[in-house]
């Protein structure tokens, strides 16, 4: 029986730890060809020398299994490296058909706190990676559909955060990255649509180098049951996302963990007001909309977020 993903390539960056490993692992369990980026470095800060080792040996983990894989030490935030790596996978197999965009850093710190080269080096890493390799897959996927004079199959899935959905007061780099993400990832999948190609994004919540701090308090369990918050929860739905089966699927944020997947929707008005004049003044302004936020709760964007269990991750 075929798998779903047979005789498909795929690009996984940041995938030499954590979530980008067990991603490519998955996606070279249904079946893919898998290029494995990581740019190696051990502080999740983005410090440290640079090393092909944990994409390496992921790589030789997929083709210990059985399964095709390649490694590649790059920075994706570096355009002509990610040039490089999208040529990679169209050297290697002849074609790019996923691309699954993960690699990150963490600065934190609050945002009166935060300098300058904090806030550009994780803008950098998470929005411009993403862009870059997104950049050079989507001229690959409309040559290939231009010369097929038709849709091809392409799919992308990025990785925003929970930070961006429901604020981190101690990240506004990373939430501004995220969110940035999100905007990247539906521009991308209006402009992509009519050559086949999707592009989604999911907010994973997943126990890693990245969140360590952050679930330190969330105790994985002893009795050899899987933790909730293992990368292994989020790796099915990039598989799904990645498919032929995901096809209808565009343009979607989704929130992924411990076996939960939640759909969410763009923003909606909760409440319009017009003017009585010509243009509002500040008096007509007060009247309306004072009024109204003191009947909502505070803190409403938390509390709407943890209807769906939803925090910062």
């Amino acid at each position: 029986m075929a798998q779903p993903l047979e005789g498909l390539t795929a690009l996984v960056t940041g995938a030499g730890r954590g979530l980008g490993r067990a991603e490519a692992l998955e996606l070279a369990r249904l079946g893919a060809r898998v290029v494995v980026n990581d740019y190696g470095q051990p502080g999740r800060d983005g410090s440290g020398e640079a090393s092909a080792a944990p994409a390496e040996d992921v790589a030789a983990e997929i083709r210990a299994a059985g399964g095709q894989a390649v490694a590649h030490l790059g920075d994706v935030a570096d355009h002509e490296q990610a040039r490089a790596l999208v040529q990679l996978a169209i050297d290697t197999y002849g074609e790019l058909d996923i691309l699954v965009n993960n690699a990150g850093i963490l600065r934190d710190r609050m945002v009166f706190s935060m300098t300058e080269d904090e806030w550009d080096s994780v803008i950098r890493v998470h929005l411009k990676g993403h862009f870059n390799t997104t950049h050079f897959a989507a001229v690959h996927w409309r040559e290939r559909a231009k010369a097929a004079g038709g849709p091809v199959h392409g799919r992308i899935v990025n990785t925003s955060s929970e930070a961006f959905l429901a604020g981190s007061a101690g990240q506004p780099n990373y939430a501004a990255a995220k969110g940035g993400i999100v905007g990247l990832t539906t521009s991308t999948a209006l402009a992509l649509a009519k050559y086949g190609v999707t592009a989604n994004a999911i907010c994973p919540r997943a126990r890693t180098r990245m969140t360590e701090d952050v679930f330190a308090g969330f105790s994985e369990p002893e009795d050899g049951r899987l933790d909730a918050l293992a990368p292994e929860h989020v790796a099915p739905l990039v598989g799904y996302l990645a498919s032929p089966a995901a096809a209808r699927v565009n343009g979607q944020l989704l929130v992924v963990h411990g076996g939960m997947v939640a759909i969410a929707e763009r923003p909606r008005i909760a409440a319009k007001f017009d003017t009585t004049k010509e243009v509002f003044s500040f008096e007509e302004l007060d009247d309306l909309l004072t009024p109204y936020y003191a009947q909502r709760p505070p803190n409403e964007t938390f509390a709407a977020a943890e209807v769906l269990g939803l925090k910062h991750g």
